[in-house]
């Protein structure tokens, strides 16, 4: 989320970030712009009004005391919440406004138009102009500014529009006058930027190394630089981008820092103050504190104030790493060692005897013998020849026999 403007305790009003030494690597919350709603005796108070939903609304530029001690003068932006006398405020930025259904989100521009066009940060006279006074009962008044420019914010932050033609609990030519202006402000009203932060310096922490320029911190502001004072250890200083060294004058909107750190520094922080004047911009919003858990009714500046303004910002940083030169390699060349065996010349002229080989002798086939594997097949032949020999025989024998006995 964006840096918001806080306040300072040194003379007047004082609005910036605050900054706080980090201890560690996570970021430490700045004091926020605060302020407290002050009580009824300390509000201009307008008249009451009729609303398209609801009757007898109390309307007044409400008083918000800063912790600096100056005071601001608001408007309401939250008609369904109750307002809350001695609530703690807190600078908001636009896009934060708890309520993210609201049709502030979608209006918030011509909020800021209407405040800018309104009372007090108009005059009565210029806004008797700008209605046209002969439409007025015997001009303006006070009260009736006030009670207009809170009913045309109204209308953008909460769609809520006057009754007609009874828009107050007073008499009908104060109802003229306050539809007038409020005609005139509503119709006109045109979208317009949200207001500059006062004084902000960007990131409110940043970390990094020891020989880094650690950065850009960078600083907007509405007013003028006055002072800059330093928490830093010896030899850090802040510097431009190159790294020239930057004084109280050359700090100006826009301007950013870095914080130079020497390489031989060991891990730590430091940090940086400036302080200024300038301007609590309308337009700009306040929120309860604690408005989750108890929501009370949110303010919008409605004139601009001046006020002396600080801001700061935190830089952490490691020790550099140490380097040290690895061991150098050893290498060791060893010639190769190659040995050979010449064969010892002949001093015989007779050449060496043929080498001869015995080759074994080849097989001898045996073609009228088999293998002598198992039974032979001649035995059972014979025998059965016998046999038949025999049988016929017999045969034979027993025919003879017959035929000599017949």
């Amino acid at each position: 989320m964006r840096t918001r403007s806080v306040l300072t305790r040194a003379g007047a009003v004082v609005l910036g970030a605050s900054f706080a030494v980090l201890s560690t690597a996570t970021p430490a919350s700045a004091d926020d712009a605060s302020g407290t709603v002050l009580g009824p005796r300390h509000e201009t108070a307008g008249y009451k009004v009729n609303v398209e939903n609801k009757t007898n609304l109390h309307t007044a530029l409400f008083g918000l005391k800063l912790d600096g001690g100056n005071t601001l003068r608001m408007y309401c932006v939250e008609i369904e919440v109750d307002l809350r006398h001695g609530e703690t405020m807190v600078e908001t930025p636009w896009d934060q406004y708890p309520n993210p259904e609201s049709p502030f989100h979608e209006n918030r521009g011509k909020i800021h138009w209407v405040l800018q066009n309104g009372y007090p940060n108009v005059g009565i006279e210029a806004l008797e102009a700008a209605v046209g006074a002969d439409t007025l009962h015997d001009g303006l008044s006070k009260k009736e500014a006030i009670t207009a420019t809170q009913a045309a914010v109204w209308r953008f932050s909460d769609d809520e529009g006057l009754q007609r033609p009874n828009a107050t609990q007073a008499d009908d030519a104060t109802d003229q006058d306050v539809l007038a202006l409020y005609d005139y402000l509503t119709s006109e009203a045109k979208d317009i930027d949200e207001p500059t932060p006062t004084l902000e310096v960007a990131p409110e922490t940043a970390s990094g190394q020891a020989g880094e320029r650690i950065g850009p911190f960078t600083v907007a502001t509405t007013g003028d630089i006055s002072e800059l004072t330093t928490d830093l250890p010896d030899g850090t200083t802040l510097t431009d981008a190159d790294g020239n060294e930057l004084s109280k004058s050359d700090i100006t909107d826009g301007a950013e820092i870095y914080v130079d750190v020497p390489a031989s520094m060991s891990a730590g922080n430091g940090s940086f103050e400036i302080k200024g004047t300038g301007h609590v911009n309308t337009g700009r919003l306040f929120v309860a504190g604690n408005y989750e858990k108890k929501p009370a009714q949110s303010l919008i500046v409605a004139q601009s104030e001046d006020v002396t303004l600080s801001a700061g910002a935190t830089a952490t940083w490691q020790a550099a790493p140490t380097t040290t030169s690895p061991p150098q390699p050893t290498t060791t060349t060893t010639a190769p060692t190659t040995t050979s065996t010449a064969p010892a010349p002949s001093t015989s002229t007779v050449p060496p005897a043929p080498t001869t080989t015995d080759t074994p002798p080849a097989p001898v086939s045996n073609d009228d013998d088999l293998a002598l594997t198992g039974a032979s097949i001649t035995t059972p032949l014979l025998i059965g020849a016998g046999l038949v020999i025999a049988g016929a025989g017999a045969l034979i024998f027993q025919r003879r026999r017959k035929n000599s006995t017949s």
